[in-house]
């Protein structure tokens, strides 16, 4: 019996082309820091390097310790100062980022009538950002991130999809056995590993990343019409 479903939200819940969102969120970054004597071309890639050994990270400390460590790598004393800044950065110019992704009405329809059957949802996110983002991600998708017991971001995750443990460490966490769950996600790669623990799957196929690098044909997938009815069939 299916008692959770885990959510993907870039490209899933949240429609977009990744390569947009992530052109127009570095720019925008770029932007904000460069008045703050932070060259653009260094920055973004002091960004990436952080996001790689969070992508990478097997330390056991929390995303967001990672992220910063190798931010402290490149510009040393001043990033603890300058902190506050790129929060700053996330609670206002970040709300532009919105522009590059697209909107479904039929995330909140699924999630309304998921949560009318009582079942238990998970906002399963790769925890490369810092909460502030995450929930302004959720409501650009119409969605409440009250609807989700769990949302993972950088401060409350240890490691990052398609790695098992950050799986293990919902499932710990949530109280749940893989076969009580179905993940659902548009990354063949990062989403579908969920399998390899005994969760279900679901691959969103509207902005499907990853499909070349594995058989697709052997995952439940589609569209959110397709979702539903295999939701429907699992749930009962």
């Amino acid at each position: 019996m299916i008692k959770a479903v885990l959510f993907d939200l870039d490209g899933t819940l949240l429609p977009m082309d990744q390569e947009a969102f992530v052109e127009c969120y570095m720019r925008l970054l770029a932007g904000f820091m460069i008045h703050y004597d932070y060259e653009p071309k260094k920055l973004v890639k002091t960004v990436w390097r952080g996001t790689e050994a969070m992508m990478h990270n097997q330390t056991g400390k929390r995303n967001e310790e990672v992220f910063w460590e190798a931010f402290r790598k490149e510009y040393g004393p001043r990033t603890d100062t300058d902190k506050p800044l790129f929060e700053e950065f996330y609670a206002t110019e970040f709300a532009k980022v919105r522009t590059s992704c697209g909107f479904n009405t039929a995330s909140a329809e699924l999630i309304g009538w998921l949560k009318e059957r009582g079942i238990r949802l998970i906002l399963a996110t790769n925890p490369l950002f810092p909460t502030v983002a995450t929930m302004q991600r959720i409501r650009w998708a119409g969605l409440d991130p009250a609807d989700f017991e769990i949302v993972t971001t950088y401060e409350n995750a240890r490691s990052c999809k398609p790695d098992l443990s950050y799986y293990r460490e919902i499932l710990r966490e949530a109280g749940l056995a893989p076969e009580e769950c179905v993940m659902v996600g548009n990354d063949a790669r990062e989403d579908m590993a969920a399998e390899k623990l005994g969760m279900q799957v679901f691959l969103l196929t509207d902005c499907l990343l990853h499909a070349e690098e594995t058989d697709i044909s052997r995952w439940n997938r589609g569209g959110f019409e397709k979702l539903r009815e295999f939701l429907k069939g699992n749930l009962k």
